[in-house]
């Protein structure tokens, strides 16, 4: 494929971006080649500078589950911006969109909006230290929640080891009040609330971890948790940034049927337009200012445009049988993929828990970051590579997860059938 355009455009943005990317797995470094920039997407497509037409699999990393520039979602971002495109003040568009959030989820009985998933999980993590009073929180190895300080950070090991920064700019005093432990390993986390009794605000996860690939939880995981932290006093943050009203329309929480205190949600509430939101039960959100103590803020959040492109998205969602064409359309891909894998003397792993999907090269089980680390990264680069050129776009990691459409057509699975054949014969 002739890609100079995007090579040209990639080599002028480097001079002015840092990196030439807003933000790093972009760049693709970690597949071998430079990015490609993109100039307009439909439905299951996106078309680069150049011209060439890939069948994409990233869709705004997860939330165009439409497809790309459904009519619908557009028509509403249209209709809307002749109105303004941001005002600063309350409009009811925030109200009917937060009414349908509360409606999918019952265990948010308040939400606020935000403009970004980063914000979403940093602002709940600020909510539930000052609903409890305490200051240290628990992640998991593997598990992104933003890149907000006191997220970056990666533990070493023992049974109350602190974190220490992962990222140069991050204090390690601000560090030291984030403990983590392995995912799905509820003894791990036992212990981690063992040493720090009584000092744990809240518990945040990913309930199907999508960026080490894509890993679910394990059996009684999420419900050892809820059950841990009920007894001890922990709020449980359930981050469905990533799964929010994609592995279901009440995410992973109705899926796997656990709860969270808090819960925060991303881009696809938005129709892909820059938006978060974090919710939950009704006392804890009353803590937030302007009825309680805990600060929060955001010129743009609730945005019009994001509310709108929200409302229209949420409402196709509910459409029957939605999930199922989803959920069918995904296991096709991936016993289309594990034929094409086995055919090859390549050892593979594939997860998947509805459109939520991730190859991973080694012979696996994947159950946690770990796991994941041994994957053959230069494998997926070849692959990734090769189906590139065969006008399939992957996620440019092996870590990331890839996400499917109700967009993706037969045809389109079986040309990514047919260039994953390609691809493994190759390696």
């Amino acid at each position: 494929m002739n890609r100079q355009t995007s090579e040209s455009l990639f080599a002028k943005a480097k001079t002015v971006i840092p990196g030439g990317v807003n933000s790093p797995v972009r760049a693709f470094k970690s597949v071998g080649c430079d990015p490609i920039f993109i100039k307009k997407a439909a439905g299951s497509r996106i078309t680069d500078a150049d011209g060439n037409e890939y069948i994409d699999y990233v869709g705004s990393w997860g939330p165009m589950i439409l497809g790309h520039c459904h009519p619908k979602v557009v028509e509403a971002i249209q209709q809307t911006a002749a109105s303004g495109a941001s005002f600063g003040a309350p409009t009811a568009r925030e109200t009917e969109l937060a009414e349908m959030v509360c409606g999918a989820y019952p265990n948010i009985e308040k939400i606020r909006m935000v403009s970004s998933g980063t914000e979403a999980t940093m602002s709940a993590i600020r909510l539930a230290r000052g609903y409890t009073g305490r200051d240290k929180i628990l992640k998991f190895d593997g598990c992104y929640h933003g890149h907000a300080d006191s997220l970056l950070v990666k533990a070493g090991s023992g049974l109350a080891t602190f974190g220490v920064p992962t990222s140069p700019g991050v204090p390690a005093d601000f560090a030291k009040y984030t403990l983590t432990a392995t995912y799905n390993d509820l003894e791990d986390v036992r212990r981690v609330a063992a040493a720090n009794k009584g000092e744990l605000a809240c518990i945040i996860i990913e309930p199907i971890a999508g960026n080490m690939g894509c890993v679910p939880p394990a059996a009684g995981f999420l419900e050892g948790l809820r059950t841990l932290c009920d007894a001890e006093g922990i709020l449980l943050i359930i981050d469905e940034v990533m799964t929010g009203f994609r592995v279901a329309y009440g995410g992973a929480q109705e899926r796997f049927g656990v709860r969270g205190d808090l819960v925060c949600l991303g881009k696809i509430i938005g129709g892909g337009l820059p938006v978060g939101a974090f919710g939950g039960k009704r006392e804890i959100m009353d803590a937030l200012s302007p009825e309680g103590g805990v600060y929060q803020a955001g010129t743009l959040s609730g945005n019009p445009l994001a509310m709108s492109a929200g409302i229209a998205t949420l409402q196709l969602l509910q459409q029957e049988g939605f999930y199922q064409q989803i959920e069918e359309k995904s296991a096709y891909l991936e016993k289309g993929l594990l034929d094409a894998a086995g055919n090859s003397s390549l050892p593979t792993c594939w997860n998947r828990v509805g459109g939520m999907f991730c190859n991973f090269f080694q012979q696996g089980p994947v159950n946690n970051f770990a796991d994941a680390l041994k994957s053959d990264t230069d494998a997926f680069g070849r692959f990734f590579r090769s189906m590139l050129d065969s006008g399939i776009n992957l996620a440019p990691s092996q870590f990331e997860a890839g996400f499917m459409s109700v967009a993706h057509s037969q045809d389109d699975l079986d040309q990514t059938i047919e260039a994953a054949a390609k691809a493994f014969a190759a390696l």
